[in-house]
């Protein structure tokens, strides 16, 4: 290892730098490839007469650079929005104490029809109470953007399993599923994006976010300090 950092083949330093930038930073990165690629494209369209069908090739093309620009302007305006929150401004959103696994549980259930429509086998194991303290509605965004881009990125017919314990004083939730082909634009396609937005809601809650993947199989690890006013409560359930 050198002392700029680790030695790897191209592309998996490239995938390095790339998880070392901010999610912002990133999703700013990702802008400039397809805003680029319209400016070239009309640029070469005014460059000289061109027939009509070079024209019309044109347009469809900087009308695909368009969406893509507009999907991930989405995507950042919707990350300044969650890193720019403050739940507890002029106090009309504090923190709470509430079950975070009764969230995940009901989460899980209105996701159920989804993932009966694309054939995916739901499994919930959430079976520990996990009390926590932050803003409900904040985590439910949260929750949901989680478990809604990761059923999306399943393939059909493969399993989603939702699993949750209780370590060392922490609240961890499992999300792992049977990952279908890379989708277009990996790695900002809108599932991923949605799992960036979430993953920056969750830290911003104090939680920490771990994603990995072997082979076709995703895991997603949550961790999130317990509420320790309920230590030993009728809540507390009993640490693993």
């Amino acid at each position: 290892m050198s002392a700029t950092g680790p030695q790897l083949a191209p592309q998996a330093a490239k995938e390095w730098a790339r998880k070392q930038r901010s999610p912002l930073a990133q999703l700013l990165h990702a802008l400039n490839q397809p805003l680029t690629g319209l400016e070239c494209s009309l640029e070469l369209a005014v460059a000289s007469p061109r027939s009509p069908e070079h024209y019309l090739r044109t347009l469809r093309e900087s009308l695909a650079l368009t969406v893509r620009m507009r999907i991930l302007v989405e995507a950042i305006r919707e990350l300044t929005d969650v890193q720019e929150a403050d739940p507890e401004a002029n106090g009309l959103e504090k923190s709470e104490i509430f079950p975070l696994d009764a969230l995940l549980r009901e989460t899980a259930d209105d996701l159920r029809p989804v993932a009966e429509a694309r054939k995916v086998h739901l499994r919930i194991a959430v079976e520990v109470p996990l009390p926590v303290r932050a803003s409900r509605r904040h985590l439910a965004e949260a929750m949901f953007r989680s478990l809604e881009s990761a059923l999306s990125m399943t393939r059909e017919g493969g399993d989603f399993e939702v699993q949750t314990e209780r370590e060392q004083g922490q609240a961890v939730i499992r999300l792992a599923w049977s990952g279908a082909s890379p989708p277009e634009h990996s790695p900002f396609s809108r599932p991923e994006l949605g799992l960036l937005i979430a993953r920056v809601g969750w830290e911003r809650a104090g939680a920490t976010w771990l994603l990995t993947q072997t082979g076709d199989r995703h895991t997603c690890v949550v961790r999130m300090p317990l509420a320790a006013q309920l230590a030993g409560s009728k809540y507390s359930g009993g640490e693993s």
